[in-house]
């Protein structure tokens, strides 16, 4: 078991590596570009904005509703909402979330290519399918620290509107709160983490669709597969780069 996978992480970083070589033409891998930039970051847009605007709603009533203690400031409120929404619900549980929508389009899209044979058109017509099919992601999920600095702005506005409207907070307290000790490296070490996330939503998804073997049943499993191993690198390099940027 523990050898399968080495060698699984030994195969992905060569496919990192074969991404980059044998360039397709531009004029090809702009359209694919423009293509993968509807996908994944105009298509996720809805659902990010969704999401993000009711949970920074629930981070502030729930915060609201555990400061019982008439001694503690209301400010707080907006303060937790801020920290939370930037440093954690935005890039790394919006990123978990997209390893399902993203994620789940990448390996089955590739994966169905790899079924019906056309990934083998592709190498027979002498093309780099791994550039073709990945490059033009990975270039689309640089614009994913957009994505991220929507979800950032409509968590704490739908904080706010929770605690202002909820009678929870007054708007003054609120963005008193939300301004209280800001510091500035907090959305750089963000959106940092965003990049990495999304390097590995491009690539891991990937590889399992590329690499998988099978027929249709495959496609699904490789999609869940693909998702599972996602999340655990999110998860774990959320671990890595939170201990590097802000435990020392």
């Amino acid at each position: 078991m523990l050898l399968r996978y080495i060698t699984q992480i030994g195969r992905y970083f060569l496919m990192l590596k074969e991404i980059f070589n044998k360039q397709t033409k531009w004029s090809v891998m702009r359209n694919l570009i423009f293509k993968e930039i509807d996908d994944l970051i105009i298509g996720s847009l809805g659902i990010v904005a969704f999401i993000s605007f009711f949970v920074g709603g629930v981070v502030a009533i729930q915060t609201a509703l555990n400061l019982t203690n008439p001694l503690i400031p209301k400010y707080l409120i907006g303060f937790a909402t801020r920290q939370s929404v930037i440093l954690e619900f935005a890039p790394t549980f919006i990123s978990i979330i997209m390893a399902g929508k993203m994620g789940s389009f990448i390996t089955s899209s590739i994966g169905t290519m790899r079924v019906t044979e056309q990934i083998d058109a592709l190498e027979v017509m002498g093309v780099n399918a791994l550039n073709y099919l990945v490059f033009p992601k990975i270039i689309a999920l640089l614009l994913y620290p957009f994505l991220i600095g929507i979800a950032m702005f409509l968590g704490i506005l739908g904080g706010w509107m929770a605690g202002v409207y909820g009678g929870f907070i007054s708007s003054a307290e609120f963005i008193n709160g939300a301004q209280m000790d800001f510091i500035p490296f907090h959305i750089a070490y963000a959106f940092l983490k965003t990049l990495i996330f999304a390097l590995l939503l491009a690539t891991i998804p990937s590889f399992h669709g590329y690499y998988m073997k099978g027929g249709a049943l495959e496609v699904g499993k490789a999609s869940t597969v693909s998702f599972v191993w996602t999340s655990v690198s999110i998860i774990l390099f959320n671990y890595i780069l939170t201990q590097l940027l802000l435990g020392s």
